[in-house]
Order: structure tokens, then sequence, then C-alpha cells
């Protein structure tokens, strides 16, 4: 699967959900060719903008749309990596804010 036609499977899932992609075009399929990346790499879609281990049960928080997502976007209108945003970020009425990492330490361990 390359990252266009990712970008359009994933689309039509995550809006109804509220969640839509970055406008800026090519961060967003920097980041889907990543999330391509890393399913041939270790089996599964780990986010692209966080060390991943290669085990899966350790990883799951990790896997994208990662378990953070949706108190991100709560909270700064994006996720983490900005891939995923709110309507009003990408309308420019939710400031681009820097999106802390909520990911706990221990999770990050190998």
């Amino acid at each position: 699967m390359d990252a266009e036609k990712l970008c359009e499977t994933l689309r039509k899932i995550q809006e109804s959900k509220g969640y839509y992609f970055n406008q800026d075009r090519a961060r967003t399929l920097d980041l889907l060719e990543a999330l391509i990346k890393n399913k041939e790499r270790y089996g599964y879609m780990a986010c692209p903008c966080r060390l991943a281990s290669g085990n899966r049960e350790q990883d799951t928080d990790i896997i994208c749309p990662c378990a953070y997502r949706e108190a991100d976007v709560a909270e700064y209108g994006t996720c983490y990596c900005n891939l995923y945003v709110a309507k009003g970020w990408n309308d420019g009425k939710i400031a681009h804010r820097y999106v802390p990492e909520r990911r706990p330490p221990e999770r990050m361990t190998f």
C-alpha cells in the first residue's frame, strides 16, 4: 500500500469520528509513509514520532492511532505527530501549540 491509498482509506474512517488529517499534505504523506515503513519493519503501524520497541504488546499504546490521540486532540487540537487534527486546527481557529509527550516513561524502556 502506498501513502496516497492509505490516506484515502484512513480519511473515510477517521473523519466520521471527527479526526482530520493535517492540511499540510507533504507532512501528512511523510507520516503515512513512515507508518507504512513501521508496518513493514514491525508488523504494525507504530507511531512514526515515537521509538517503537518491536514488541507489539509493549507498543500497543503507540499503534496509530495511538492511545493518546483523543486526549491530545481534545486539549491541543492535534495529536503528538500533527497527523490527526481537529477541524478547527486546520481552519486556524485552534492555536498550533507544542503537544507534550503523554506516553509514560516506563512504557519507553527497552
